[in-house]
């Protein structure tokens, strides 16, 4: 297994092979636009490590697909030191772990494994990545209903972030209505004092059900508007009535859905800052190391193209 330690090197007098060993991996589909390797390897070299960090893109591995249980073992028996594991994967790599963190079994979902003395531990950045982002990007918005769409891996962790946040009413949408219902069950068993969760079967009546009941709020947790995924959830008339949209989705950082929120006149929250704030927990959590979180944005947006913004 490759050492890592806690140190701070000079990096103008240690060679490449002196500098401890961090590798690890992102597992996914379709993720060759992933910016997390850029962000997880400058961080690393500020830190005086040796940090390679590769991509296990599904897409990628012709068919049938390997499964994910054979992925993991390569990683394990090459060394690495941990992966990170997103779209589709996120709740599935569960099954799959040695040990879980609170926040994995509070989510439903596992985005950081740590592979560490034979054993797989699976832990759940992305609950912290979005309440951060949601925190610094809007700090002042009102949160007593929100629209939450996609009760997925995603999904199931940004909900968790929006009760930690203060919303009062939560309303989830998932075209599998189970994982919607699976969702409300799991946050109302965790957060007694919340005022409502619930699932909605279609948002068909959403338009109508807005005017009754105003959203503060709507974030969509789903890959809907993914360059390979174009679209947007939730219906236009919807935003008429002016609430806060996020998105977790960051390619393109201009979503149809962030698009048209603007056109409304809305607040927006990209998903940029949920993809730097995870992955700034995924680091501390692979190396040992306090990463600095804007010297990792500023990575993130030092690759920005202008295509993504819808230019």
């Amino acid at each position: 297994m490759p050492e890592v330690l806690p140190i701070a090197l000079d990096r103008a007098t240690v060679t490449e092979t002196d500098r401890p060993t961090v590798l690890v991996g992102l597992i996914g589909q379709g993720i060759q636009k992933s910016r997390t390797p850029a962000m997880h390897e400058a961080e690393g070299l500020h830190h005086g490590l040796r940090y390679i960090y590769r991509l296990f893109d599904t897409d990628r591995m012709g068919e049938p697909r390997p499964a994910l249980a054979d992925i993991l073992r390569s990683a394990e028996l090459c060394g690495f030191t941990g992966l990170n594991v997103t779209f589709p994967y996120k709740v599935e790599v569960m099954a799959l772990m040695d040990e879980l963190s609170d926040a994995a079994r509070a989510v439903g979902a596992v985005n950081t494994v740590v592979l560490r003395n034979g054993r797989r531990i699976g832990d759940n950045t992305d609950w912290w990545g979005f309440a951060e982002s949601l925190r610094q990007g809007l700090p002042d918005v009102p949160r007593n209903r929100v629209l939450l769409i996609g009760a997925g891996g995603a999904g199931g962790a940004v909900a968790q972030a929006l009760m930690d946040s203060g919303v009062a009413h939560l309303e989830i949408f998932d075209t599998i209505a189970e994982r919607a219902s699976d969702l409300v069950e799991r946050l109302l068993a965790r957060n007694p004092t919340v005022q409502s969760v619930t699932a909605l079967e279609s948002l068909d009546h959403l338009p109508a059900r807005a005017a009754a009941y105003p959203l503060d709020g709507v974030v969509n947790a789903t890959p809907i508007g993914m360059a390979k995924l174009p679209g947007t959830p939730l219906p236009k008339p919807v935003l008429k009535t002016g609430p806060w949209v996020a998105d977790v989705v960051y390619f393109p950082l201009e979503t149809e859905l962030l698009r048209d929120a603007r056109a409304a006149g809305c607040r927006v929250l990209p998903g940029s800052g949920m993809a730097v704030f995870q992955a700034v927990k995924a680091f501390e959590l692979f190396t040992g190391q306090a990463p600095d979180a804007g010297r990792m944005a500023e990575t993130f947006n030092a690759l920005s193209d202008p295509r993504e913004r819808g230019a």
